[in-house]
């Protein structure tokens, strides 16, 4: 009895850390994609007229990422695996020509080293999640809450124009997402030893880290780019 038990954990951690592969490499594919596909746009003037020329043009991409992502996440269990991978494609690709503007706002050489500083941290923290062995679910919760504090009084602000209040949401915004880039990775950890198998199930789990962890990455970077990065003259 004992030696199947021990058997079967093992198969639980052997399928874990294949569905952590899968993440990582999805996770990666998505950023790659955005990154590509937002210096397309940003040397493009036909696109990036296409895309800013209008208020219309911007509506449509924001509400055409965000339908994407909710669909995606709520419905992905749902969905061939096909599909889910060619809507996370697609979201990566809108999400890229939505970052483009960053190009037109900061230097490229600092976009390059706050990507690096970036993924250094998004590392380090994920790293942490997956060895620790602290219990961060109660973390998780106010990590949840002050995120939408944050969300809200980054509205605000649109309003207010207030640029110390911006500082202090940046500063806000990289606690917030180190903290859930830990809490993400330690919940993917507990589902995929659940898993039991690299069924379909299990996959479109690992698709939907992927995209959870990408959006940690992609906040995280922002939030940073806003604290280091050097407007252009």
């Amino acid at each position: 009895m004992e030696t199947n038990f021990l058997e079967s954990r093992v198969l639980d951690s052997a399928v874990m850390k294949a569905l952590f592969r899968k993440t990582y490499i999805w996770m990666t594919m998505a950023l790659l994609i955005t990154a590509l596909s937002a210096l397309i746009t940003a040397k493009s003037p036909a696109l990036l007229s296409l895309v800013y020329g209008s208020r219309f043009g911007v509506w449509v991409l924001v509400i055409a990422t965000f339908a994407l992502v909710f669909i995606l996440s709520s419905r992905i269990l749902k969905m061939s695996m096909v599909t889910a991978t060619l809507m996370f494609i697609a979201y990566s690709i809108l999400n890229g020509v939505m970052l483009s503007s960053i190009f037109l706002v900061y230097d490229l050489g600092v976009i390059y080293r706050v990507f690096f500083i970036t993924a250094a941290t998004f590392a380090a923290t994920s790293l942490y999640g997956y060895f620790t062995k602290t219990d961060l679910s109660k973390i998780g919760n106010i990590l949840i809450m002050a995120l939408i504090g944050l969300i809200i009084a980054t509205l605000v602000n649109l309003f207010v124009q207030s640029t110390m209040l911006e500082m202090i949401l940046s500063y806000a915004g990289v606690i917030i997402f180190v903290g859930l880039t830990a809490w993400d990775t330690q919940t993917l950890k507990r589902l995929y030893l659940d898993a039991g198998a690299l069924g379909d199930s299990a996959l479109k789990i690992a698709l939907l880290g992927a995209l959870t962890l990408y959006l940690d990455f992609i906040n995280l970077f922002l939030y940073l780019l806003r604290i280091f990065g050097a407007s252009k003259d």
